[in-house]
């Protein structure tokens, strides 16, 4: 129901507000002294609550607690504090109205001018790592329900819920109150500030719940800040912007050391390239163009310094196609690797660290944009992808961190069962086929890519772009498709080139075509169970 209506000729100008008490409730300590210095300077009553008050208190300044005022202690491990008639009654009092402030005196309860709070470190907690009650504990009731209580009085109150607002509020301080329209200021930000708030612990229940394996969420909310506006977006004529994320841990919060400012392109290109080089435990490093792979290779055993060797072994799959190319590499990058890439046009390297000695050899190439990845960076538990009026979630296709664990339920089909480094090459290929867009083909030798079939119509055409992207190379490699081969000509184009072992999901009507064309050609064959497509 809506609320009373009154009569206009009760309302009494309420633009300058003078501040005479205060309430003050904070978890970020940020400045507070100084803003309690300049409350008491100005002889305003302060009152406050548990670690605030003593705060405040310890630095010399007089505090009223909020029990004096409720009458009632606080309980239930600080649960319940301020929620309370004689608290709220005089955060919701509005004053223009005689008959608001006739009660108020009948009921013994002062009005606030000022409201000074900012919520329990919720969003902090869960970036932390905590689970359980410990996140639990972090949901603020009392908090929230002063701020929009606060707010919707705007025309009487100030509320403000963020230490960045304390040097306008002690300016308007000394000019005798708040103003009207700083006061509808201060409520649209706290509005925000409740909202995005309630969205961080929605969405830690709903994440809870995805991660429990039951059903997906009824009700998503995805919200994010507008990071940097960016000079276009694919083409010259699109706007863009890129976007990041509260508790966000990807390529939107990496650092960028030098270069020039990335574009649209740029971060797509970057973010495959952390899905390429990331699904690989031992030192990795993956070289993007256009969100598909131009290489992909671990270090070669025994190799002094692993991730120089592993950029070495991905540069030589397809160097022409590297040129321009984003690259990222799974471990910090060395002065070697960065030596190596002296002479090779490089649009992006992203990392999770960089030798001071890399950074020096990468400042001559003052162009190349140089991203270092989040300290907490991790890849994300769900993808999303927008579709013309909504979207699509689902759990995020990953690989047991276990390298042995990939090839565990693999059934052989035909063949001996090959070597250990033989088996490591073919969980290399298939794990490296999960970052090429289907349909996807490719061949690897000693755990490097030397040829890559993506993105065609057909899988027989992807087998014959690996094919020819490999070369002489292709004899004796192993390949892996990211799924079933439909037809046995696929495979032959495979065998033809020399391959020796293949990897597959398997699941094809006409699987025993091709088991038996790989069982006369000698070819050793896995059939996985599962696939992984990438649209």
């Amino acid at each position: 129901m809506a609320g009373p209506r009154h009569d206009p000729s009760l309302y009494r100008d309420r633009d300058v507000v003078p501040v005479r008490r205060a309430l003050v409730s904070v978890s970020d300590k940020t400045d507070l002294l100084r803003l309690a210095e300049a409350l008491a300077a100005a002889g305003v009553e302060i009152v406050s609550t548990g670690s605030t008050a003593a705060t405040i208190r310890d630095a010399g300044h007089a505090v009223t607690d909020v029990s004096a005022v409720t009458g009632f202690p606080e309980s239930l491990d600080g649960r319940v504090k301020t929620l309370h008639p004689s608290v709220h009654a005089g955060l919701l009092a509005d004053l223009r109205l005689e008959d608001h402030e006739r009660q108020l005196e009948e009921l013994g309860i002062q009005p606030f001018e000022l409201v000074v709070v900012n919520l329990y470190p919720f969003v902090e907690t869960v970036a932390s790592g905590a689970q359980g009650d410990d996140v639990v504990e972090q949901i603020d009731i009392g908090g929230p329900a002063m701020v929009r209580a606060s707010a919707k009085n705007y025309a009487n109150v100030a509320i403000v819920v963020s230490p960045q607002s304390y040097p306008a509020l002690i300016e308007a301080l000394g000019q005798g109150g708040t103003t009207l329209a700083q006061r509808k200021e201060l409520a649209a930000r706290a509005f925000a500030h409740t909202a995005e708030y309630d969205r961080a612990v929605a969405t830690w229940f709903a994440e809870g719940t995805i991660a429990q394996g039951t059903d997906l969420p009824q009700h998503l909310t995805i919200r994010a800040e507008r990071l940097e506006t960016l000079r276009y977006g694919e083409n010259s004529h699109q706007r863009a912007a890129i976007y990041t994320r509260n508790g966000g841990h990807g390529i939107a919060q990496a650092t960028q050391l030098q270069g020039k400012e990335m574009s649209y392109n740029n971060y797509v290109d970057a973010d495959a390239a952390l899905r390429a080089a990331f699904d690989m435990v031992l030192p990795a490093v993956a070289i993007i163009k256009h969100a598909n792979p131009c290489g992909i290779a671990v270090a070669a055993p025994n190799a002094l310094d692993p991730i120089a060797s592993a950029h070495l072994r991905a540069h030589e799959c397809d160097p022409v196609s590297a040129f321009g190319g984003v690259i990222a590499a799974n471990r910090t990058v060395t002065l070697k690797m960065a030596e190596n890439l002296r002479d090779i046009f490089t649009e992006v390297i992203v990392a999770p660290d960089f030798e001071p000695e890399a950074l020096e050899v990468f400042r001559l190439k003052k162009n190349l944009r140089v991203l270092q990845l989040p300290a907490d960076w991790r890849q994300e538990p769900m993808d999303v992808r927008l579709v013309s009026g909504g979207l699509l979630l689902q759990d995020a296709d990953r690989f047991p961190d276990d390298i042995d664990s990939v090839a565990a339920n693999w059934q052989l089909v035909t063949g001996e069962r090959p070597s250990d480094d033989e088996m490591q090459n073919l969980i290399f290929a298939w794990k490296a086929g999960r970052a090429v867009k289907s349909n996807a083909i490719v061949l690897a030798k000693g755990s490097a890519t030397v040829g890559i079939g993506m993105g065609q119509v057909n899988r027989v055409d992807s087998c014959r772009l690996a094919v020819e992207r490999a070369g002489n190379r292709a004899a004796g490699s192993v390949a892996a498709s990211d799924a079933f081969f439909p037809f046995a000509d696929g495979p032959q184009v495979l065998m033809d080139a020399g391959i020796s072992a293949i990897v597959q999901p398997g699941g094809s009507v006409r699987d025993e075509e091709t088991i038996a064309l790989a069982r006369e050609r000698g070819v050793t064959m896995f059939f996985t169970g599962e696939r992984h497509f990438f649209h």
